[in-house]
């Protein structure tokens, strides 16, 4: 069976360096949000390129608290997608707000900026656009609409760890990003572990204080928080792994070279990266008209895959209130289409030319049509 991630692959490139800091670790004694923590927060925010970074419990405390900070709850919107991870939408819920779903793009499958600007409202305070699978979303005509309309910007950037979008790495070009270190991701903990990066000083001041009960110092609360703190571990762990995200990325940027290359001329739609992007592949993620089919016919010749993400979130029963009516016909028809091949740095030239041969010998004859 060729697995859809190989965490042990990568855990032996690094064995010796991730005994060491956790030998570190329980030396000191201290596992919350101590000097490793710290040591993350400053190298991780630099080198996002923001100016300070604060440490959470996951990527999904990472949004909800960046909605929090902005003062957004109830009666407010937040305009962003439906294709995503329900994180996305939850952390906008569980403030109090509503989000408002806009179609995607069919080539990238991020936010279609042409269709942000008549969702705007009274309501609207923010747009949460979502760098998915590792493309940047087109940050330029978004970051006009909100100088526009004097609204926010919170990049989801829980999948783009490394991307850019014209030379800025994602998260760092809004009011604040938000990033997710599940085990899975392009960089990732052992367990549980998130950060919101920003540039606004008084915005990470807050942040820092949410997380932490709304302490501004031991036993003074200074107003509603919660629990979200970066264990040490984590920390020292993502630490030395930060090291390595380049590099790993751009052996993920190989992998999916050798995908299209052995794909070229199969009957599927390939993923692409726009020209203001530099995609950073934490999924590679193929489209086909038969995807059921395709994903069986892969599982008997031993191939993991997965699909991201088989039911959009306005769909989702969580969110029947919203009486289902939008019309995203390119959301509902990516749903029904897409499937995430195998994609890590540890992923062998032989692997990859045994998927591609077997996805070769189903493909079907019929091309989608990749315009929307």
């Amino acid at each position: 069976m060729i697995p859809f991630i190989d965490l042990h692959r990568e855990y032996k490139e690094i064995e010796s360096e991730i005994v060491d800091v956790a030998r570190r670790v329980f030396s000191k004694g201290q596992f919350v949000m101590g000097e490793e923590v710290e040591c993350f927060e400053s190298e991780f925010s630099k080198y996002i390129d923001a100016q300070h970074g604060i440490g959470v419990n996951s990527g999904s405390d990472a949004l909800y608290l960046a909605v929090m900070a902005l003062n957004i709850g109830k009666g407010h919107e937040i305009i962003t997608v439906s294709n995503t991870f329900i994180s996305t939408a939850d952390a906008i819920s569980r403030n109090g707000a509503k989000p408002v779903f806009v179609d995607i793009d069919p080539a990238n499958y991020c936010i279609d900026v042409t269709k942000i600007e008549e969702k705007i409202t009274e309501k609207t305070r923010a747009i949460l656009p979502v760098h998915l699978y590792g493309h940047p979303a087109d940050m330029g005509p978004i970051m006009a609409l909100a100088k526009k309309y004097n609204l926010f910007i919170i990049e989801d950037a829980c999948q783009a760890h490394g991307a850019e979008c014209r030379g800025k790495k994602v998260g760092s070009i809004g009011d604040i990003g938000c990033f997710s270190f599940y085990p899975t991701k392009n960089l990732g903990a052992c367990g549980d572990a998130g950060m919101v990066v920003t540039s606004n000083k008084d915005l990470a001041d807050k942040i820092r204080k949410l997380r932490n009960y709304g302490q501004s110092d031991r036993y003074h609360h200074d107003f509603l928080g919660i629990n979200s703190r970066l264990d040490e571990i984590q920390a020292a762990i993502l630490r030395v792994k930060l090291k390595y995200l380049d590099k790993w990325n751009h052996t993920r940027k190989k992998v999916a070279a050798t995908y299209n290359r052995l794909l070229s001329d199969a009957d599927l739609v390939l993923p692409i990266e726009k020209e203001y992007a530099s995609h950073v592949y934490h999924l590679y993620v193929i489209r086909s008209k038969n995807r059921d089919g395709l994903q069986e016919f892969l599982i008997k010749a031993g191939i993991s895959t997965l699909i991201h993400y088989p039911i959009p979130i306005h769909k989702q029963g969580l969110y029947s209130y919203l009486k289902h009516d939008y019309d995203l016909p390119v959301t509902q028809r990516l749903c029904d289409e897409i499937l995430s091949l195998p994609m890590h740095p540890w992923l062998k030239e032989d692997e990859i030319i045994y998927i591609t041969e077997n996805i070769r010998k189903w493909a079907a004859p019929l091309r989608l049509d990749t315009k929307g």
